[in-house]
């Protein structure tokens, strides 16, 4: 049989071990230059200059490699990172995906992934606790998409028995969710058929919180023509201003009328953990299914999400297929053949990472780091409040702010507002010192900042507001000069 030395090459340990080594030290160097806050958050580069790069890339060294790929990515460990709901993940929890990443058990079925199994049950149950779930199960599974997605399903089972799985359906359902909702509801709509007559948009408050008393009216109305709803979503917070809704009145309502209740807490569920915010998910004992994403206030690497079912039962109910190569009985609830109750036929390792957190420091670090983070965003949310040339689109329930440059108290043109805010966060995107993004709310465009790095301070903060003064004082007295 030929020999293939260069596959022998590959697999060699110590081969591993010195390249393993030497990376380690790159990335504590990374961390360590980034904690100094030396460098920029980001490097933008135009989309096409990179692909070229790429497509015309000379062999290098593994060094140089895995830097080049560290170079042209954004810095989520700098503490002037203010972005997206993206965690900037424990180096303890990261070097679980090393683990993970090489042991690669696909955790489908049990005898492909048996420790892996056995820790996503417990980390399932730590989650159930503190949720209040006493008899409740669930499943990790890879975001919060999938999740959502996975969570409606099993309302749609519950709605109608499992036929609708082997015999499809005609019926006109629908879920109601606020309008201030992740896209992600809507695309699980989408994706189950039921278009756009499936999603029926509740109004908002002024604080951005789902307005429970617009619910009874579009129920009827939905009912008056003929829908069927099968769940309300809660969201836990909304992702454009981190408003939670009220939890428990969406519980009264849906015990009262006999629906589903979903609580999409991919950002907000990890208050449960703490002593001060945990209030915030109050009712949140009382829901059907919740989502929580470990991958945003929990230090934990992307993917990590759990999906959580306050009775077990409704976890097996989603799908129904005839596996034998895998599994004796679908009907059989196998808490440890996981791939029942999942999309995924192949599982990513994720509860590792979860439980190596836990291990390494104790559950309490997630008390710790949702605590700080929610009041720095309450501190900062106060620093805006108090300048007159800034304005607060609302006060700030989770870690997310937004807010925008005003100029004066007087200036109320919301077009120009919008203009000259999203002039702002285009020229900091580009001089890459720091990273906030915009969004876009019912009165025109607001700046937004998600406090997710541990080590951001007030100080970091600040300096951010003084360049976004400059900013927009520069972009006015061009506007003006020009008019």
């Amino acid at each position: 049989m030929k020999e293939y030395h260069l596959l022998q090459k590959a697999f060699e340990a110590e081969e591993f071990r010195k390249k393993g080594h030497d990376l380690v030290n790159q990335l504590a160097d990374m961390l360590e230059c980034v904690q100094r806050k030396e460098g920029n958050v980001t490097n933008p580069t135009p989309p096409n200059d990179l692909l070229h790069f790429w497509q015309n890339m000379e062999p290098m060294t593994t060094t140089d490699f895995f830097q080049k790929v560290m170079d042209q990515s954004i810095k989520i460990h700098h503490p002037r990172y203010t972005g997206h709901q993206v965690s900037a993940p424990l180096p303890i929890s990261a070097l679980s995906n090393l683990v993970t990443g090489l042991l690669n058990n696909g955790m489908g079925i049990y005898e492909m992934g048996e420790g892996a199994t056995a820790i996503e049950k417990k980390v399932v149950e730590i989650f159930c606790t503190h949720l209040g779930f006493s008899e409740g199960d669930g499943i990790l599974t890879s975001g919060g998409t999938l999740a959502n997605l996975t969570g409606l399903l099993a309302a749609r089972a519950q709605y109608n028995g499992k036929h609708v799985w082997t015999e499809g359906t005609m019926e006109q359902y629908c879920i109601m969710v606020s309008e201030m909702a992740h896209y992600c509801v809507d695309r699980a709509v989408k994706i189950m058929g039921w278009g756009d007559e499936g999603i029926i948009k509740v109004p908002v408050n002024k604080d951005y919180s789902m307005d429970v008393n617009a619910l009874s009216g579009l129920l009827s109305k939905a009912q008056k023509q003929g829908k069927k709803v099968l769940a309300i979503v809660g969201s836990a917070p909304c992702t454009a201003t981190g408003s939670y809704d009220d939890l428990n009145a969406l519980a009264n309502f849906c015990q009262k009328e006999n629906i589903w209740f979903h609580i999409d807490a991919a950002h907000g569920g990890p208050a449960i953990f703490s002593k001060k915010y945990k209030h915030l998910m109050n009712g949140a004992d009382r829901a059907d299914s919740v989502v929580i994403d470990a991958h945003k206030m929990m230090l934990t690497p992307a993917l990590t999400t759990a999906l959580l079912f306050k009775n077990a039962s409704d976890s097996y109910n989603t799908f129904s297929q005839d596996a034998h190569y895998l599994w004796e009985g679908q009907e059989d609830r196998e808490w440890y053949n996981i791939a029942k109750r999942t999309f995924e036929c192949t599982k990513v390792m994720m509860a590792v990472r979860v439980l190596t957190i836990i291990n390494e420091y104790g559950i309490n670090i997630f008390d710790d780091y949702v605590t700080r983070q929610y009041d720095l965003a309450r501190n900062f949310a106060a620093l805006i409040d108090d300048f007159d040339d800034f304005e607060l689109a609302t006060l700030p329930d989770a870690n997310i702010v937004c807010f925008r440059y005003i100029c004066d108290a007087n200036n109320s043109d919301s077009l120009m507002l919008s203009k000259i805010n999203k002039k702002i966060r285009k020229s900091i995107f580009l001089k890459g010192k720091h990273y906030l993004v915009q969004t876009q709310l019912h009165d025109g465009l607001y700046l937004r900042v998600t406090l997710m790095n541990a080590l951001t301070t007030m100080e970091d903060l600040t300096q951010m507001v003084e360049v976004i003064r400059k900013l927009g004082q520069e972009i006015i007295d061009i506007h003006r000069i020009n008019k």
